[in-house]
């Protein structure tokens, strides 16, 4: 199973990344630690990792009407990486698009 699941293209992170040109967001692995998150990250792009952040989400509960009734349900639980690449180094994430 590969560590970095996908890269974060939310308004959100699109703003911390206009505000700091150095930090990046990825879905991880939920049991990835830190230091398999900076490595996978230094293999896959070819920089150097300062630092990595992580954050726990749990899923979501939802609800939908349907015709046979009130179907419940979640959204799936994910892990968040924000990584701090060295000064003067960015990742280009739409390269390979």
């Amino acid at each position: 199973m590969s560590v970095i699941v996908k890269p974060i293209f939310t308004e959100k992170q699109t703003a911390l990344t206009d505000k700091y040109e150095n930090r990046y967001g990825f879905i991880v692995a939920p049991t990835a630690n830190k230091v398999e998150i900076k490595n996978a990250v230094e293999a896959l792009y070819n920089v150097h990792v300062e630092s990595v952040n992580t954050m726990q989400y749990d899923g979501k509960k939802r609800s939908r009407y349907t015709k046979s009734g009130v179907v419940n349900g979640s959204t799936p639980a994910y892990k968040k990486a924000i990584i701090t690449l060295k000064k003067g180094e960015t990742i280009d994430l739409f390269s390979n698009i």
